[in-house]
């Protein structure tokens, strides 16, 4: 395959990674944010397929001999980069989560509480006089709206 072949593929692949990205985004699937990494990762791909000799500049001014080397290392830093990101974030929602059921736990012990005070008052009243809808019956249920 030809320089040029190589480069038009290259460029279109890349395109098609950014077009992606943007339908991701736009279902709603991705969320903007996570698609500015993976943006910001396309493009950088793009002009290194589009601007020939790029590269080869690069990897000779940073000490690289091998330019294919140096776009492995630029890819392997980015990719470090978005594990660490995920990471954090991953670790932020398992402590939110754990927050999460700790607050549902004390919501469900108050409406149980709330429920067994309900209970005991219309012992003492008696059911004759609410609706049978409104009647506590064999376990919690939850209060109607509206």
């Amino acid at each position: 395959m030809s320089d040029l072949a190589q480069r038009v593929v290259a460029i279109a692949a890349t395109g098609g990674l950014i077009l992606l990205i943007l339908e991701l985004v736009r279902r709603k699937r991705l969320m903007e944010r996570y698609a500015l990494l993976w943006l910001f990762s396309a493009v950088i791909l793009l002009v290194f397929a589009a601007w020939r000799g790029l590269l080869s500049t690069i990897s000779w001014d940073v000490g690289v001999h091998y330019p294919p080397a140096f776009l492995f290392a630029i890819a392997f830093g980015a990719e470090l980069l978005l594990l660490l990101h995920f990471s954090l974030a991953v670790s932020s929602l398992t402590d939110q989560n754990k927050i999460l059921a700790q607050r549902l736990g004390l919501l469900q012990k108050r409406l149980e509480d709330q429920e067994r005070r309900i209970g005991t008052l219309t012992d003492e009243r008696g059911d004759e006089d609410r609706p049978a809808h409104d009647r506590v019956q064999g376990g919690s249920r939850l209060s109607r709206t509206g």
